[in-house]
């Protein structure tokens, strides 16, 4: 009746959060145990009762106040004035503007959002097919969940109980090799579609882009650079990237006004109440979970198939490409890691740090394949270009992730040699 009635609410459309918590009222009803009733509304807000919950509001204030001052037009120059005049210039910018970005943000949307309003217009004018420029975007995007400050590690990071900032320290290794390897296929990209190269630029452009660039580069220093010397947590480094943003984008670049602060606020608001009762609602679906030992019934059949930790995460990589497709990354966690993690970690020995960075990786890909893809259909909607088309050109990028999702399967020191 539990599962009947969790697959209706899924396929007639209700909200995730909604769904969650009443399949657990499901549950409570269908079983008989109405005591439970007593302990629902303890466990709802019990699951927002943690630290590091304070990390997201703050992360998606940094991104608003970092968009409205002008900030991320100013990291594309830098970035352009690094690459040169090499074919193809333009879209490795894209790259490295996304690769800097997504040390901010932490949201693939947000980013996808903002590189599509301020690279793709300039690919255009370059002479790059539009299409191809919204791809590259849209695959840029994928970074977002990986490099620090991520999302998807804060939330990982409240289920599992572990250390968000030695999560973020795991995700550093990871995004650079996804990076390397998008860099990798861009090289080939350049040379079959004969991309334009770029605009030579003097010693003297280059200095002044640099100079206007490095107080943009505050925001992710004081994120990245706060954690890594343990000065903050990234709660507090989230905050303090807040003041940096603001300050920079009003006195440094005069673009921030004060009566935009306002309505930034609004918008992170709105956007974390979404994620927090998302995972208020996932605290008591987890409660269910493990009231009924699912995780307990799950490592029984998983140690019936194999024994192998590496058979497992190729297991869980399977399965989760499957749930990406359908479900968007953070419901997707929050439904999978209460009952796969303590499998991953007791039964096979997995560092939670490692099974944390896969997990999350893995079900990026689903943001940009259908038939959910909300990243997919936001580049779509902001560029005008169909959804069926840049899924196409997606290919080789999710292809090149993916490679990189088996390297870390097969290779754990590629995450936790930094912690």
């Amino acid at each position: 009746m539990v599962i009947s009635g969790f697959f209706i609410l899924l396929v007639i459309g209700v909200p995730i959060a909604f769904l969650l918590a009443m399949t657990a009222l499901i549950y409570i009803y269908s079983s008989g145990n109405l005591v439970l009733l007593s302990s629902y509304p303890q466990q709802f807000f019990g699951g927002l009762e943690n630290y590091g919950l304070l990390a997201l509001p703050l992360f998606i204030l940094v991104g608003e106040c970092m968009n409205e001052g002008g900030i991320a037009r100013r990291l594309m120059a830098m970035a352009m004035a690094l690459i040169g005049s090499v074919r193809g210039g333009l879209a490795y910018v894209n790259l490295l503007s996304n690769m800097m970005m997504a040390s901010i943000l932490g949201s693939t949307v947000a980013q996808i959002t903002i590189m599509t309003r301020v690279a793709v217009p300039e690919m255009e004018r370059a002479g790059y097919p539009k299409d191809m420029a919204v791809a590259l975007t849209a695959a840029g995007g994928l970074l977002a969940p990986i490099i620090p400050p991520s999302m998807l590690f804060v939330i990982f990071g409240v289920i599992a109980q572990i250390s968000i900032g030695d999560l973020f320290i795991a995700g550093i290794i990871p995004g650079l090799l996804l990076g390397l390897a998008f860099f990798a296929l861009l090289g080939w990209m350049a040379r079959r579609h004969d991309f334009p190269a770029n605009q030579r630029m003097s010693w003297r452009q280059r200095l002044a882009s640099f100079r206007n660039g490095l107080a943009a580069g505050l925001v992710p220093l004081a994120i990245i650079g706060g954690i890594l010397s343990g000065l903050a947590t990234p709660t507090e480094s989230a905050a303090l990237a807040v003041v940096v943003a603001v300050l920079v984008g009003r006195y440094v670049y005069g673009e921030f006004e004060l009566a935009n602060l306002w309505p930034a606020l609004l918008r992170t608001a709105q956007s974390s109440a979404i994620v927090l009762l998302l995972i208020a609602a996932a605290q008591v679906f987890s409660w269910v979970i493990t009231f009924e030992n699912l995780p307990g019934l799950t490592a029984a059949w998983l140690q019936d198939v194999s024994s192998s930790p590496l058979v497992f995460l190729l297991l869980v990589t399977g399965l989760l490409l499957l749930i990406g497709m359908i479900l968007d990354p953070i419901p997707a966690l929050i439904l999978v890691v209460p009952v796969l993690l303590p499998v991953a970690t007791s039964v096979y020995g997995i560092s939670p740090f490692h099974f944390g960075v896969v997990v999350c990786l893995t079900l990026v890909l689903g943001l940009l394949t259908p038939p959910v893809g909300s990243a997919l259909f936001t580049a779509s909607a902001l560029s005008g270009v169909k959804a069926e088309r840049i899924a196409w050109l997606l290919g080789p990028y999710l292809g090149a992730m993916l490679l990189v999702v088996l390297l870390l399967v097969f290779f754990p020191f590629l995450v936790t040699a930094l912690i």
